[in-house]
């Protein structure tokens, strides 16, 4: 968690006004540090689990229970067999996996929606270069894909909860081969019926980063797309400490995970009807007691976005956008253009429950000072 500073005032003896700062919590962006539990095992972690745990010698037999086990704490929380579960060291690569994996032949078509993460729309792209017939579905102004009829053996990518807005899918995906999306939405939300391959990132549960867990369904049709020799669906290139580094993690974070979301709730809609009353001429991106708990967008008129969070920041408040605020992001977000929201003078707010009730207040209040001082 950041450290900032709220500027409060006082009268020196000498007389005038001068700003002192005191230091508050207030980190608002995506980004998170790893979970306490995982962070005070890692030492331990690295010690215990550097062998090959294929080996038969002792330490490779100690680090193949741990993985095993490891490998039942995911089973549990996200719902799937164990022997389903496969580890990556990259998010990317696990797009490409999950959705390549299911396009068998030129005749299939691929399928996913106008808010779906870029991994995605890149996937799309390299399939219609390479022949493939591929169509983004629109979406409604609450963000929900506007599912046409499907053919069966169409790949379909669904997302289920979307990691700029939170706003999650209400309806189940059609009948496709289906590439669930879930690194935003973690554990939260349950896979649907006849998923084929899934995808989860490590840090939605406050894991470590370079770690995502892909799932592969034994009813499925997924075909390995990388060249390879050997029977193993996906190469073992991936780091055992790290994986059970994110095992503790989702393991405490399942446990505090009804009281998190209660406390998260009241904090969004506390966010939501402080700006509603104080601020004018703001656009969210969903609605009170909609999506994810911990995810908040919204964008107001007549304000750069650039300057929104750069103020912010000197006050010790740091925030996400999702407008195009440096010369690397020339684009407004996708996913607000794709609902017919306002684009610019964007913020992203990811909600944490370590940010005291005194931290969320002072930034409420911050953000009206400095949205009242642009439109000035």
């Amino acid at each position: 968690m950041g450290e900032g500073y709220l500027p409060r005032s006082h009268l020196p003896s000498g007389g005038g006004t001068v700003r002192s700062v005191v230091p508050i919590t207030a980190e608002f962006q995506s980004e998170s540090a790893l979970h306490p539990a995982a962070r005070a095992a890692l030492s331990a972690i690295f010690e215990r689990g550097w062998a090959d745990p294929s080996k038969i010698h002792p330490e490779s037999r100690r680090t193949a229970i741990l993985l095993e086990e490891a490998k039942q704490t995911f089973s549990t929380h996200l719902g799937v067999r164990s022997d389903e579960i496969h580890f990556l060291s990259d998010v990317g690569i696990g797009f490409h996996l999950g959705i390549a994996g299911l396009v068998h032949h030129s005749e299939t078509r691929f399928i996913h929606s106008a808010v779906d993460r870029q991994e995605i729309f890149a996937q799309s792209h390299h399939l219609a270069l390479s022949g493939h017939k591929t169509e983004v579905l629109p979406v409604s102004s609450h963000g929900q894909i506007e599912v046409i009829e499907l053919d069966p053996n169409s790949v379909l990518a669904w997302q289920l909860g979307n990691g700029e807005t939170g706003i999650v899918q209400k309806q189940s995906p059609p009948p496709s081969r289906l590439f669930v999306d879930a690194t935003a939405s973690g554990t939260q939300i349950p896979l649907p019926d006849k998923w084929q391959s899934a995808l989860w990132d490590s840090r939605s549960w406050f894991g470590p980063s370079g770690l995502a867990i892909l799932a592969i369904s034994h009813s499925s049709s997924w075909r390995n797309p990388l060249p390879h020799l050997d029977p193993r669906k996906v190469s073992d290139s991936f780091s055992i400490p790290l994986v059970l580094a994110s095992a503790i993690a989702l393991e405490h974070w399942a446990k505090a995970r009804e009281e998190n979301s209660h406390r998260l709730k009241a904090m969004k809609n506390q966010i939501i009807d402080f700006v509603s009353r104080n601020i004018s001429d703001v656009d969210f991106a969903s609605e009170r007691d909609e999506g994810l708990a911990h995810l908040l967008s919204f964008s107001f008129l007549y304000v750069d976005a650039e300057r929104l969070t750069t103020d912010l920041s000197a006050r010790g408040f740091s925030v996400d956008s999702g407008s195009a605020c440096t010369s690397l992001n020339l684009q407004p977000s996708h996913v607000l253009a794709a609902m017919g929201k306002l684009t610019h003078g964007n913020i992203r707010l990811y909600l944490r429950t370590e940010v005291t009730d005194e931290a969320l207040n002072a930034f409420l209040f911050a953000l009206q000072e400095v949205v009242e001082t642009q439109r000035r």
